[in-house]
């Protein structure tokens, strides 16, 4: 049986890579519960200091499947969208407070949850033919997986009230520019590299303080200043006790480059 995603680790990168190509990655039961469960385990993995979401073959995730999602209507559940709360909500919570830096390579096509996941990443690379769709009025729902919290922080209100309700993709460049993607490279094929290389380079860095780093992020952007200054000084003082933090002092006063072991 193939499996659903796939764990590669190189160093201290791991690459999840959503596998069902024969379907543009779209997700089933079984894509979710690995997705999820392979989140809360990286959570705690201190061998794992970044993380690469890719997706298999030409695109990076349709969304939904919508071939299970009409077996689910036609059976008559009570609760036909409760994966809502058993996977994306859980997948959409653990991507966004992993404490560590998480790179999204969006090749092809992101709609619907596929699209809410790459925007959870704290990077996104894509290349000539990423688009994103924000699919989920086309068959009458709201935005899940954290889309209603990630759109208006990267594009404002406005646009993520456009982006939603019209649902019209949107292409690499535009995307780009609209903050949907950090980067864009020259060829498809150059994306995943991309983002492995930079994550290799994240992976190399002050894991603690980047952790650090998105949840003071997290708090400024739905607090007051006040809220803001609690956070940084909560994330000074678990920065300043890291081995890190002192190696990297001395390196800078020695004028030598720090080498940093992520804690």
């Amino acid at each position: 049986m193939t499996e659903p995603l796939l764990v590669d680790r190189t160093d201290a990168v791991v690459t999840l890579t959503l596998n069902r190509p024969q379907a543009m990655n779209a997700f089933d039961v079984a894509l979710k519960e690995a997705l999820r469960d392979t989140l809360a385990e990286l959570e705690t993995d201190r061998s794992c200091r970044a993380v690469v979401l890719a997706g298999a073959g030409g695109s990076f995730s349709a969304g939904q499947d919508l071939r299970e999602h009409v077996s689910t209507l036609e059976n008559g559940s009570a609760d036909p969208l409760g994966t809502v709360r058993l996977h994306y909500n859980p997948i959409a919570a653990r991507l966004a407070n992993l404490p560590k830096p998480v790179v999204a390579a969006v090749r092809g096509m992101a709609a619907g949850a596929g699209a809410s996941l790459a925007f959870l990443a704290d990077i996104r690379i894509g290349g000539p033919s990423t688009s994103f769709l924000m699919a989920f009025a086309k068959v009458g729902l709201a935005a899940d997986t954290g889309a209603s919290w990630t759109l208006p922080r990267l594009v404002g209100h406005a646009k993520a009230v456009e982006l939603l309700m019209l649902a019209e993709p949107v292409r690499a460049e535009e995307a780009c520019r609209l903050g949907l993607l950090t980067r864009l490279t020259d060829d498809d094929e150059q994306v995943l590299p991309a983002a492995q290389e930079l994550a290799a380079r994240l992976a190399a860095g002050p894991t603690v303080a980047y952790g650090a780093i998105k949840r003071q992020l997290s708090i400024a952007d739905a607090g007051t200043l006040a809220d803001a200054l609690s956070a940084e000084a909560q994330a000074q003082a678990i920065c300043g006790a890291t081995a890190d933090h002192r190696a990297a002092t001395l390196a800078f006063v020695a004028k030598q480059k720090p080498v940093f072991e992520g804690h």
